[in-house]
């Protein structure tokens, strides 16, 4: 059977019963476009922009909004919509009180660059706890999740009510492969299978999980739905144009063409381990698929600010599993595979026995020992095609960017030790950039105030330049007072945290005023000066910082070579330098 071939077959329905549709008919698209650009425009986050798509083309099905109220609630509670629906996670457009939103108006929602998606009839304005989200749908409170350190920037308010969507996302990049749910299962029943198998990934694909994808779909007899997220995944992921590169090597080269189908999902994640896992299964039923391939630690963030995982490595699966039947998704369960290098196959590791010789290599190891070194991987561990794609996006670790942020009070040394540090990177033949928060107040924050909100976006803006600079290779120091830890945090998962140092400089507030030769601190005992950190405003220490500096038992070069001491050992730099 090829793919051409039409066959009827009954692939699973969509949940619900039928896919949710929102765009408008191409009759009525040019008066309703004339009309929403008479309204008051709510501009959408990234995040909340792939949300629209998906609930555009079904992809959420049954869901058809912004979450109500009544929604909202029972999904936190209950995993279920209102309706008695299973759906693990709040789908919500955030306002604050500035956009003046009323219920019963009509607003156009626009993307980040101002182009008009949507129509939103307001029926509903409710506010939203944060503290309530993050507990009930992620399980922590814990600022190391990239969500709930993301939701401290979110608005006060959740907005509801029906939606007319005049255009999806434009996006320029792989449209061949960006199927609609209503797009994948036609090409998906043309396979002539009523098995589906989901295969949801956001890193490149190597041996173990071609060999895990090719047995499950030919035990499921059935076949392959290779969906790779392409919207939002976790801070630091490999991008997703280098991991789409790689799936279509894969898929064109070492796949049988009719057991096998790519389509890209503009999915923001929440990286919620267990109940993403379950809204994963959901999502595929949409696309066409009736089984998952769940895996270790599914979804998961990784480890919270204790080193401890943030869920345990099977969550995802048992929880998955006890809603299966009615979600009418089965789990394929990850299975271990190991590499037998006598026999050339992988093999599940319950079937290898003592006498067997075995190879593997852990993720850690293709960062460290190979990436990051420039090494090629194994040719039993990759394809070639995928090694080579790596190595160009992926250069060896000391010409990689990393981005060094010092934290601290008002004069504790952190200007100066940046300035030593700068000079001491260049000599290790770094490109640097140096970033001073008052600088940079000076040049791009003009106009923000001291207020905690305006202190947060002076702070996102430096960690947006920051994380560019990275992603081109660069090393940049950043030396601001920074005082709050959940925006500290969002910086460190828009660079990616293993590109990310936070280091804090740690010098009592009573030495800080005695270095003050501005007079700031006197200026704001005496009450002319408001809102200055460790007077009038919070000054919230690292918990868990990569570096802890004593600026009165040490010297600023002294601190300085401290942190060059970290940054050779994190491979960041070259522990040798030419005399």
């Amino acid at each position: 059977m090829t793919p051409g071939q039409l066959t009827q077959t009954s692939l699973i329905s969509p949940y619900g019963g039928q896919l949710v549709n929102l765009l408008v008919s191409d009759d009525a698209r040019s008066e309703l476009t004339r009309y929403a650009n008479t309204l008051s425009s709510v501009r959408l986050t990234d995040r909340e922009v792939c949300d629209l798509e998906l609930l555009a083309t079904g992809a959420f099905s049954p869901l058809d909004r912004f979450m109500s109220e009544a929604d909202h609630q029972c999904v936190l509670d209950e995993m279920r919509l209102n309706n008695g629906y299973i759906f693990p996670l709040p789908i919500v457009l955030t306002v604050e009180d500035e956009d003046n939103v009323e219920v019963g108006q009509d607003i156009a929602l626009r993307d980040p660059q101002n182009e008009l998606l949507a129509i939103m009839k307001v029926e509903e304005k409710y506010l939203w706890n944060l503290e309530e989200v993050a507990q009930k749908v992620f399980g922590s409170l814990d600022l190391r999740h990239p969500l709930v350190a993301e939701m401290y920037r979110w608005g006060k308010y959740n907005i509801s009510g029906p939606l007319q969507v005049l255009k999806l996302p434009t996006h320029f990049d792989f449209k061949e492969l960006r199927l609609t749910p209503a797009e994948t299962r036609a090409r998906l029943e043309q396979f002539g299978h009523e098995n589906v198998v989901a295969f949801q990934t956001r890193n490149p694909l190597h041996r173990v999980h071609e060999e895990l994808t090719k047995r499950a779909t030919q035990e499921k007899d059935g076949v392959l739905l290779l969906h790779p997220v392409v919207g939002m995944t976790k801070p630091g992921d490999v991008d997703y144009f280098t991991r789409v590169r790689t799936y279509k090597a894969l898929a064109q080269r070492y796949y049988d063409q009719d057991r096998i189908l790519l389509s890209l999902l503009p999915l923001a994640m929440r990286m919620a381990g267990p109940r993403e896992a379950v809204w994963h299964a959901l999502i595929r039923r949409n696309y066409g698929a009736n089984h998952l391939i769940v895996g270790r630690d599914h979804a998961g963030p990784g480890k919270d600010s204790q080193g401890k995982p943030f869920y345990g490595p099977y969550d995802a699966q048992d929880l998955v599993e006890s809603v299966s039947e009615e979600l009418g998704v089965q789990v394929v369960p990850f299975r271990m595979l190991v590499y037998l290098p006598d026999e050339d196959r992988y093999e599940e590791i319950s079937r290898v026995t003592e006498d067997m010789r075995t190879a593997s290599i852990s993720g850690t190891q293709v960062r460290e020992e190979y990436l990051r070194n420039g090494r090629q991987l194994p040719t039993w561990f990759t394809r070639p095609e995928v090694a080579e794609i790596l190595a160009e996006t992926y250069p060896p670790r000391h010409r990689q960017g990393v981005c060094v942020w010092l934290t601290g009070l008002h004069n504790a040394g952190k200007s100066t030790t940046a300035n030593v540090l700068t000079m001491l990177l260049q000599e290790y033949g770094r490109s640097v950039t140096l970033l001073d928060g008052d600088v940079v107040r000076t040049h791009f924050s003009e106009g923000l105030g001291f207020s905690k909100e305006d202190r947060d976006d002076h702070v996102r803006r430096m960690g947006y330049v920051a994380s560019e600079i990275v992603r081109h290779g660069g090393v940049v120091v950043c030396a601001a007072v920074s005082p709050y830890r959940a925006t500290r945090n969002e910086v460190r998962n828009m660079v990616g945290k293993e590109h990310y140092v936070e280091i804090f400089v740690d010098t009592p507030l009573e030495v800080c005023e005695q270095r003050d030769t501005k007079g700031l601190y006197a200026r704001a005992r005496r009450g002319e000066v408001h809102s200055f950190t460790g007077i009038d405003a919070p000054y919230e220490a690292p918990q868990h910082p990569e570096l802890h500096l004593d600026t009165l038992a040490h010297s600023a070069e002294e601190n300085a070579r401290k942190i060059i001491g970290s940054l050779i050992q994190e491979g960041f730099l070259k522990a040798e330098t030419i005399q």
